[in-house]
């Protein structure tokens, strides 16, 4: 971990709009990887699509979050069943790096560093536009890498949206206004 990250699994802002989450996950390189770039493993724990291995490439990801645990929990109001958004990869390095983006300035990137028998994965958040995105977009990418942890170490994740509701407390309190 550096500096800018935290050793309890939350977010943190390293620029007033990029926030960055790192997770200890376990190996090996290939299995985490596969989880990234498969979309049928991806959506266990994320997001669907197909996605072609190369920069340009267009993606797809479509968001079922009631699907990723069992009970999902509850849905808060208003929010959907299912979202999708287009995107395409700007960097590519097999079990390395993948980094995709969508629209003007919006981008996120996943970095794997090996470490022992144990995976580092590093995401990066960049153009989170607002205080009210980035309250959503760090409860999410917490919750969705705790049941990234939960299927990679074969073990029940809570139900997603339950972490939602009680990490959007935490968020609020621990980023800056």
């Amino acid at each position: 971990m550096n500096e800018l990250a935290t050793s309890d699994g939350y977010a943190v802002l390293t620029e007033p709009s990029t926030l960055q989450i790192q997770r200890l996950l376990p190996g090996p390189i290939e299995r985490v990887w596969n989880y990234l770039t498969e979309s049928h493993l991806r959506r266990r724990w994320f997001a669907a699509g197909d996605m072609k291995l190369e920069i340009g490439a267009p993606v797809e990801l479509v968001w079922r979050n009631d699907e990723l645990t069992d009970p999902p929990g509850q849905r808060p109001a208003g929010a959907s069943g299912e979202n999708r958004m287009q995107s395409r990869i700007t960097e590519l390095e097999s079990l390395r790096k993948l980094a995709i983006a969508w629209g003007a300035d919006g981008s996120v990137s996943f970095e794997l560093t090996p470490q022992g028998d144990n995976v580092l994965l590093t995401i990066v958040h960049r153009g989170v536009p607002d205080r009210a995105s980035l309250l959503n977009f760090a409860p999410g990418w917490h919750t969705h890498l705790d049941v990234l942890a939960a299927r990679l170490g074969d073990k029940q994740p809570e139900p997603f949206w339950d972490a939602i509701a009680r990490l959007k407390h935490d968020y609020a309190e621990r980023l800056p206004a």
